[in-house]
């Protein structure tokens, strides 16, 4: 069912295996400290997910001179703007790992881009499984008895391919993959699991998270140690317990058989000293409403601290109780050492979608700043209890503006502003953790952050953390579903579907969510029932909908009324009631607040790039990242735009990052904030770059796939030098 295509030619094959046996590199470093690497052999440059190199032969004095080294393109993008590349890719050996738009593994020559070997996980098929994302892939370097090998996942499945040739490594799982549905506890048939952001290896064990759908019916997102060697579970940790296990008392006594979500999407960090990895955990499913999940809810929306061998907790900290608000912890901890009262501390990092930073001790989790429990408002829905307090940090202060009011309504021409605030006096916005309304509600910063999956880079020589951040409002407006929901085709539409395509099959603005308004004219009644049940690109399976539900949506979507019949004896299942994951609501979708022109409605700065001192908790410099052209030219100071991927920090004082919507690659001067350098891309570069140095030459790679914020789709990797 799978395979690989190795292109590589006979005199490469053989540099490569000499390579292999001498063992030039491990793929992590026995510690934390700062160490002169060549290579970016871990996702997001090294195990304590820093984004940081010590590299410096690109540096200030001559990063204007940086030229295109080479290009590659995987061949499998979609140009009407359906695909991303969302990798930040490895470079072990003089060889580059990557992920395709089409969920494809492929491995490149790093100083020439030729391609050596590429892995189609689907070679006969779509990719049906899952949402069409992979952030990147990892390497374990092997041992006397195996050989090195990438982990790499695609849709359910996590395969083990040879390094150096892209064949799948049989003695792995099953003929050389597993199903990461496999081993979570209870029955998840037909339920979305996938793994977007690759996992961590310590030793021979692989700690994995997985990336769920976030709807009224989800997974649950444990997490797993897996053997590398044969794919067997090592370990699991229930981030919903279970009776007898710490947290189970901030649920309902039976949530652990039917809550979804809690689940680590975006990545992890390893401290191999202390044999400790910090995970980072979303929000529990559904999203927007919890009556059947009344609690705290531990262990979601946690920085969680787990013996790496064992799973055994060490510690936790919830940065919010009861969400409500999908505020996933969105990037993995950045692991620092910061002077505070004349010690040296070591600590953890977590920047949040709220725009706040907690630094926490890495061995104990208190907070190493004063954070302040502070009230916030009751729900007014039916059934839901929202938590009282919420923690709130005082130091470092928030990167992100915490309030959107009426004060703040978009400045850039009188038509916009008046536009904007004829909608704004509708909705509820009074800041954070205002509870979810019929009405509607103001996320502010938006869904996507305040800081987003791309993370923050650290400067280790000098305590700065940096991280580029939204300032996009958006708006949740919740709808009362009733028995309809669950016995007609409208009523399950709005049940399971309208969260992304609009309650009027209108699509979500700004985002990869189609509109579904004359389905019928292109695709045929089978085709939308398929992708219905199995998925398709970002859209998760809904393979746990019966025959007759799938068949009553697409009555709904072709102009039909024929209802599920709500008589049915299965109908059962779908009791809105804490005997089953379901909601009393649903929601319009995820709406960005925009003026009429498809801009932000707020204020800008609208994207930023942040230099923040843990050392004293201040913020050093702020500055707007990306700039929309046709406002410049009309005298508008540059306002920043929204933006995807995170940056890269190195020891040349600069920092590289693209993320902009105006598909610009940039190198700022990390001192000062100043763009130094910057290149126009074939597609928006919506993911964090990497840098290595092959042969005494540095490279500075990004993929620029585009995809995201209505923009272009391509499929390319770019990599840049010293011209000279």
């Amino acid at each position: 069912m799978y395979q690989s295509v190795p292109i590589y030619r006979h005199y490469y094959s053989i540099v490569l295996l000499i390579v292999a046996i001498c063992g030039c590199r491990s793929d992590n470093s026995p510690d934390n400290s700062i160490e002169s690497l060549t290579d970016w052999s871990v996702y997001l440059g090294d195990a304590a997910s820093s984004q940081y190199s010590t590299l410096s032969q690109i540096n200030r004095e001559n990063v204007d001179q940086l030229a295109l080294a080479w290009s590659y393109r995987t061949g499998d993008g979609d140009t009407t703007g359906r695909t991303q590349i969302q990798c930040n890719p490895i470079i072990v050996d003089s060889i580059l790992y990557a992920t395709s738009p089409g969920l494809k593994a492929i491995a490149l020559n790093a100083v020439t881009g030729e391609e050596i070997w590429r892995f189609d996980p689907f070679p006969t098929e779509i990719v049906s499984e899952g949402p069409g994302i992979s952030r990147g892939v990892v390497y374990w370097k092997g041992d006397d008895k195996h050989p090195s090998r990438i982990m790499f996942s695609a849709g359910s499945k996590l395969f083990a391919l040879n390094s150096l040739t892209g064949h799948l490594i049989k003695s792995f799982g099953s003929d050389g993959s597993i199903n990461l549905r496999d081993g979570l506890g209870r029955d998840v048939t037909g339920l979305s699991v996938s793994a977007r952001t690759p996992g961590i290896i310590y030793q021979h064990l692989l700690i994995q998270g997985t990336s769920l759908s976030e709807g009224i019916r989800s997974a649950p997102g444990h997490i797993r140690a897996y053997d590398v060697r044969t794919g067997l579970i090592e370990w699991i940790f229930h981030t919903i317990p279970h009776p007898g296990e710490f947290g189970y008392e901030t649920w309902p006594a039976d949530a652990y058989q039917y809550v979804g979500g809690v689940n680590a999407w975006s990545g992890m960090s390893l401290d191999h000293r202390r044999g400790i990895v910090y995970v980072p955990t979303g929000s529990a499913a559904f999203d927007f409403w919890g009556g059947n999940r009344v609690g705290k809810n531990l262990f979601a929306n946690s920085i969680l601290a787990l013996d790496v061998l064992t799973g055994e907790r060490k510690w936790h900290y919830q940065v919010v109780r009861h969400d409500l608000w999908d505020r996933d912890l969105p990037a993995p901890p950045n692991l620092v050492t910061v002077e505070h009262d004349g010690q040296k501390i070591d600590a953890v990092a977590q920047v949040t979608k709220s725009g706040h930073v907690f630094l926490l001790d890495r061995d104990s989790g208190i907070p190493l700043f004063p954070i302040e429990e502070r009230a916030f408002p009751a729900s007014d829905l039916n059934g839901e209890i929202t938590w009282p307090t919420q923690p709130i940090p005082l130091k470092p202060p928030p990167f992100a503006r915490q309030r959107f009011g009426k004060e703040d309504i978009t400045n850039i021409s009188h038509e916009s502003y008046q536009y904007v605030a004829d909608r704004f006096g509708e909705i509820r916005s009074n800041g954070q953790f205002v509870p979810p309304s019929l009405d509607g509600t103001m996320i502010f910063p938006g869904f996507d952050g305040g800081a987003e999956w791309g993370g923050a880079g650290y400067d280790p020589t000098t305590g700065i953390l940096y991280v580029n951040s939204n300032e996009m409002p958006w708006i949740l407006t919740m709808i009362p579903l009733n028995a309809d929901s669950v016995t007609t085709g409208k009523g399950l539409y709005q049940r399971y579907c309208a969260g992304c395509h609009g309650v009027e099959l209108e699509g979500s603005t700004g985002d990869d969510l189609p509109p579904l308004i004359d389905i019928q004219y292109r695709m045929s009644r089978d085709e939308v029932a398929e992708k219905i049940a199995s998925g398709v690109g970002f859209m998760p399976s809904f393979g746990f909908l019966k025959e007759q539900e799938v068949s009553a949506i697409t009555n709904f979507l072709f102009g039909e009324t024929e209802e599920y019949p709500s008589n049915s004896t299965e109908n059962i299942d779908y009791q809105l009631s804490n005997d089953f994951a379901g909601s009393p609501y649903g929601h319009t979708g995820y709406n960005r607040f925009i003026d009429q022109n498809g801009y932000p409605a707020v204020k800008p700065p609208w994207g930023t790039l942040n230099a923040i001192d843990l050392n004293t908790g201040t913020i050093k410099w702020s500055v707007p990242i990306g700039e929309f052209s046709e406002l410049t030219e009309k005298g508008i100071p540059q306002t920043g735009t929204e933006n995807y991927g995170g940056p890269v920090i190195t020891s040349g004082g600069l920092i590289f990052i693209a993320a902009s919507k105006d598909e610009r690659f940039r190198a700022f001067d990390k001192e000062t904030g100043d763009v130094l350098w910057e290149t126009q891309l074939p597609a928006g570069g919506y993911a964090t770059p990497a840098t290595y140095e092959v042969n005494g030459k540095q490279y500075v790679v990004i993929a620029a796939g585009g995809g995201k914020m209505g923009t272009k789709s391509r499929d390319y990797y770019m990599a840049y030098s010293l011209s000279q």
